[in-house]
């Protein structure tokens, strides 16, 4: 399904940042750390960082039902 828009424990907006973060953490070059992506986005609450971290985007596996 889609990102969250906002944050289910603190309400800030993290919908913004996943299309970069799902860039450079799941590129294949740079190989960067989603860790390190998440401190260069300014995403510092660790509720935040799950949101994007944990995830899983399953619109290609969903759409044929709809």
């Amino acid at each position: 399904m889609m990102v969250p828009v906002r944050c289910f424990s603190c309400g800030t907006v993290v919908g913004e940042y996943w299309e970069e973060y799902k860039a450079r953490a799941e590129s294949h070059e740079g190989d960067e750390d989603p860790g390190e992506v998440l401190d260069d986005l300014g995403v510092d609450r660790y509720c935040c960082r799950r949101m994007l971290v944990s995830h899983e985007d399953l619109v290609d596996t969903v759409a044929p039902y709809q």
